[in-house]
């Protein structure tokens, strides 16, 4: 028996030492660690318990060259609450897929699914390995696991982008959850190498799929790292507002902060004059729980603010208006960024908490050429899909179809109050006039005169007292007090059955 248990450790040792010590020497000179380093900084100490330590590629001239076949896969604790972890290993193959690492994936995921594991993912790569998927017999064989697309939201899947990644690690971080990626990586279908063989295009890994590309121009990518032991903190910390699957609530988190306590600050944050800019991440941080707000995708469709806080210990979603970005007017940049979050949160039990500051949508040409009225619409459908308490409040303005988006009346909002400086209107009275009269001021000598006439005549009321008056919306709230309001009404709309939804949104797209 010792023989053999010699033998098994001398196996067991072999896979340890990954691609081999040049390999590891050279990704640590790049400036990279391994995939097990990675796994050791994430999860807590002696939790891990791997899985398919002895695996190898099927391929026989690889079998002595691939230990765990460039996949490091098992079970382990963050925060003393059980997940699964997948660590791509560079230094084996070039971190490839194929048909072993591809199916210990398969196996270790629909186990996380039946168990309720929420699934980490840190990864790099190069996409499928070759020759191994080639041919018909190949790609039959190494072709994407259902797994991956039908989980339906039933656990939280959270993925960092920590090197160069191609094929396989693009697709788990596009269908995550919450991705982070590394400053200085590449995340994109194909490699600089192969788009310059298959097409003649010759480009950069930054200008392909870099870090400022998916936080400004694709959204696919929710936060990002200087480093990688910031990328994995943030992942940390993004799990701090997820339940561990779909059948239970997110974890409430015992705090000092006075929920009741009157936030007086904010009469210097926001200026009466709706022409004027203020930061709402401002306003946000003053009202949640000890300041703390965790935004997603903050470069990506500046307009509106997405992300996770606490109110009285209970986790929220807030999507706000942003008013030094675009006046706080949406684009469809914004409206496919707030749909991704409300099916984030109705599929995880998140209460949402809108703040009005919006003078509608950013109309014209370009907008149409971007398809804005689907996308307003699909933003509309997932809001009216969505069963999480949801709790609205009009900070200033909340103009047109716009007021709609944001959850205002007949949208399925358990609370709508707002500010007295608020504005409601189906426009402001100078883009009326200009529509309805604007080719008569046009001809006339005396347009500014008119003009004045005009706006006296138009000069509807748009503050929040006539909808109150007539029970349109719920209350006109003194601002000192939007803290303690949000927290009662968030207590009261979790009643009867906490924050529980249907989760009628998990099934939709991961991207819009």
């Amino acid at each position: 028996m010792l023989e053999y248990i010699t033998d098994l450790e001398k196996r067991k040792k072999a896979a340890l030492q990954l691609g081999g010590e040049e390999k590891v020497k050279k990704h640590h000179e790049l400036g990279f660690n391994t995939a097990r380093e990675r796994i050791d900084e994430l999860v807590d100490a002696n939790s891990f318990m791997e899985f398919g330590m002895l695996n190898h590629s099927d391929s026989p001239e690889y079998e002595n060259k691939s230990p765990a076949d460039g996949t490091i896969a098992g079970l382990a604790k963050i925060d003393d609450r059980p997940v699964v972890v997948q660590a791509t290993d560079k230094t084996v193959l070039a971190g490839t897929g194929a048909a072993v690492n591809g199916r210990k994936s398969h196996l270790i995921t629909n186990f996380a699914v039946k168990h309720g594991l929420p699934i980490f993912n840190l990864d790099e790569g190069g996409g499928l390995r070759m020759p191994d998927g080639m041919g018909s017999d190949g790609i039959s064989s190494k072709m994407m696991s259902m797994n991956l697309l039908k989980h339906g939201r039933s656990v939280p899947f959270i993925t960092a982008i920590l090197g160069d990644s191609y094929g396989s690690p693009t697709w788990k971080a596009v269908s995550s959850d919450f991705a982070v990626q590394l400053k200085g990586t590449c995340m994109a279908v194909s490699g600089p190498r192969m788009l310059e063989v298959a097409t003649g295009e010759k480009i950069s890994t930054e200008e392909l799929g870099g870090w400022q590309l998916h936080a400004k121009t694709t959204g696919q990518i929710d936060q990002f790292g200087d480093d990688e032991e910031q990328c994995i903190d943030l992942m940390k910390e993004f799990f701090q507002y997820m339940p561990s699957h779909a059948d239970e609530e997110p974890p409430w988190k015992e705090t000092k902060d006075d929920p009741y306590r009157l936030v007086n600050e904010v009469l210097n944050i926001v200026p009466t004059k709706r022409n004027r800019a203020y930061d709402m991440k401002k306003l946000i941080k003053l009202i949640v729980d000890d300041g703390s707000f965790f935004e997603m995708k903050p470069f990506y469709g500046e307009a509106l603010i997405t992300g996770l806080a606490r109110l009285n210990g209970r986790v929220a979603g807030i999507i706000a208006n942003q008013p030094i970005k675009y006046a706080g007017a949406a684009g469809a940049e914004e409206c496919m960024k707030a749909t991704e979050f409300i099916c984030l949160c109705d599929s995880y039990h998140i209460p949402l908490v809108f703040l009005h500051d919006i003078p509608g949508f950013r109309v014209g040409s370009a907008a149409e050429k971007e398809s804005i009225p689907t996308k307003i619409m699909v933003w509309n459908q997932a809001l009216a899909w969505s069963t999480v308490p949801k709790i609205s409040v009009v900070i200033r303005k909340s103009i047109g179809a716009a007021y709609s988006n944001m959850c205002g009346p007949n949208m399925g909002a358990d609370f709508v109050v707002a500010w007295p400086t608020a504005e409601i209107n189906f426009t402001g009275p100078e883009v009326g006039i200009n529509v309805v009269y604007g080719r008569q001021l046009m001809e006339s000598d005396n347009a500014d005169e008119e003009r004045k006439k005009m706006l006296e005549l138009w000069e509807f009321d748009s503050t929040p007292y006539k909808a109150a008056g007539k029970h349109l919306i719920d209350d006109v709230i003194d601002p000192r007090e939007t803290r303690k309001f949000l927290c009662q009404a968030l207590e009261y709309a979790c009643s009867k059955k906490g924050t529980k939804s249907k989760r009628l949104l998990a099934n939709w797209p991961t991207g819009f």
